[in-house]
């Protein structure tokens, strides 16, 4: 099993843009809206340093997990989805010549009661984006991707961002990846509302990094409805980096 991809370059720039995704180690692509590998590597190697304590509270298809055990970073994985937990298990059953831990739990990221303050050093997720792909049938008070209307969905993400901001240590990074949508034909600026809610608990904005979306196919039914209802295919996402200071 390759534990690294073939050919890695660290991103130097604000858009990002990765058209073939890995598929290095137990990576896979088949847990619906996980991000790629390339995004988490990046992220880990900027942002942290071997035998860090790392957070995913969202960790759906274990793709940070993964990551963070290639690269010898202690973790604490959660999500609300017992599916995801068990895939997230799963995906870390191979070897690796370090020292690395994972701690797996079943918690909601709105009341991380069992991360002790300023534990962390560094947090990277990838929250679902509202309800545009629900996890579960779950009610609100359990499942952020059950919730329809925007702002009751970026209050409860402001929840998330005030328990990251209590286990993160001072001076650390927050790194979180979100996307917009359309509501009746107009653009809702979901990442935007969000980056606010995170703004508003503390955290100062290092970077607005643009992902380009290679997942969504721009051809057939969506591109004659682009045209014939006169509204532009969104195809791409916004990674803030915040820090806390």
């Amino acid at each position: 099993m390759e534990l690294h991809p073939d050919k890695f370059d660290l991103e130097c720039t604000t858009v990002w843009s990765f058209p073939r995704r890995g598929k290095w180690a137990t990576h896979k692509s088949d847990w619906r809206g996980n991000w790629a590998p390339e995004v988490v590597r990046n992220l880990i190697l900027r942002y942290s340093k071997e035998s860090d304590h790392l957070l995913d509270c969202m960790i759906g298809g274990g793709t940070t997990a993964i990551e963070a055990k290639i690269l010898n970073r202690h973790i604490t994985c959660i999500d609300v989805n017992e599916e995801a937990l068990e895939r997230t298990k799963k995906s870390l059953q191979f070897d690796v010549d370090n020292n690395a831990k994972q701690r797996i739990k079943k918690c909601d990221a709105r009341k991380m009661d069992f991360i002790k303050n300023e534990e962390i050093d560094f947090v990277l997720t990838h929250p679902p984006y509202a309800d545009i792909i629900k996890y579960s049938e779950g009610k609100i008070e359990e499942d952020l991707s059950s919730i329809h209307d925007i702002d009751t969905f970026c209050d409860e993400m402001e929840k998330v961002a005030s328990e990251l901001y209590r286990v993160l240590k001072k001076g650390k990074y927050c790194a979180i990846l979100m996307g917009d949508t359309r509501r009746n034909k107009m653009y809702q600026p979901m990442a935007f509302k969000i980056m606010e809610k995170f703004l508003k608990q503390g955290f100062v904005l290092k970077e607005d990094i643009i992902k380009k979306q290679h997942n969504c196919k721009a051809t057939g039914f969506w591109v004659n409805k682009s045209k014939d209802l006169n509204f532009l295919l969104i195809m791409h996402e916004h990674l803030f980096v915040f820090q806390k200071v």
